[in-house]
């Protein structure tokens, strides 16, 4: 029986979001098929060498623990170690400045900028939000008037347009395969999810998200805002530690979505 190294903050707190929760659910599953250990991110270090696979999950925001984090990386890169997530991805791993390159090449994402001089590529708004490039959990976001846009200090964020949207839905994939959505259909209650029916054009729009950010193995949730023509725009690639709302679904789709995790565990 192959040894997890389950990654978790259990006191992480959250608007809206019981992380621990959903932690002890998942370790509850994978415990009947798998040896877990289950540690803070502040400990991995100390315990690579125990486990097989390495799980990274509800640790929050990196940007709490960096040199942990950044020691982690460079270890499990090092020796060659298996981790879920694979540490290749290029969305929020890296921090937003995918959003940028994203913006640059035309695909369908709220406009992105990082510096003022370029904020008429953003068209015209009445109000900006600005982000921090290694954010997380909507830590440090602003909602900027224009009259007071040119007065900030732009080091180390982002600037988009404020957006007049209906909802937020997200679309949670395993590896390269779709497995479920959930939304908010109150965008005044954006933690009130409950589960999405996508049509084939939403995930064809998710889709182009997993195939360009080219994810060894993980677990990948593309963040996106129904406008009010109906289109979609991405919100965040999240492929570090998403959070996963499972506890929107049905018991039969929770199951299912564990199911095909442990399979690819299993064969990894």
């Amino acid at each position: 029986m192959k040894t997890i190294l389950y990654l978790t903050d259990f006191y992480y707190v959250a608007k809206g979001r019981a992380y621990y929760r959903e932690d002890l659910y998942i370790t509850s599953k994978l415990k009947n098929y798998f040896n877990i250990l289950i540690g803070h991110p502040h400990q991995a270090n100390s315990y690579l060498e125990y486990a097989d696979i390495i799980i990274f999950r509800n640790t929050g925001s990196v940007m709490k623990y960096e040199p942990y984090f950044r020691e982690f990386v460079h270890n499990v890169k090092h020796k060659g170690l298996l981790t879920f997530n694979s540490f290749d991805g290029k969305g929020d791993q890296r921090g937003k400045n995918y959003l940028l390159y994203l913006t640059r090449i035309h695909f369908p994402v709220i406009p992105t900028v990082d510096k003022l001089q370029k904020l008429d590529r953003l068209g015209i708004s009445e109000s900006y939000m600005v982000k921090m490039k290694n954010g997380a959990d909507s830590i440090g976001q602003q909602q900027i008037n224009i009259e007071d846009i040119h007065s900030i200090e732009l080091s180390g964020k982002i600037i988009q347009p404020f957006i007049d949207f209906i909802y937020e839905v997200s679309f949670v994939y395993l590896n390269d395969r779709f497995q479920y959505a959930v939304y908010a259909p109150q965008k005044d209650k954006r933690w009130e999810l409950i589960e999405y029916i996508p049509s084939a054009s939403d995930i064809a729009f998710a889709d182009q998200f997993i195939q360009w950010n080219h994810l060894t193995r993980g677990i990948t949730r593309i963040d996106a805002c129904r406008l009010q023509d109906g289109t979609l725009l991405l919100v965040e690639l999240e492929d570090l530690n998403p959070f996963l709302s499972l506890q929107v679904l049905t018991k039969n789709k929770q199951e299912i979505f564990i199911k095909n995790w442990i399979e690819i565990l299993q064969a990894m």
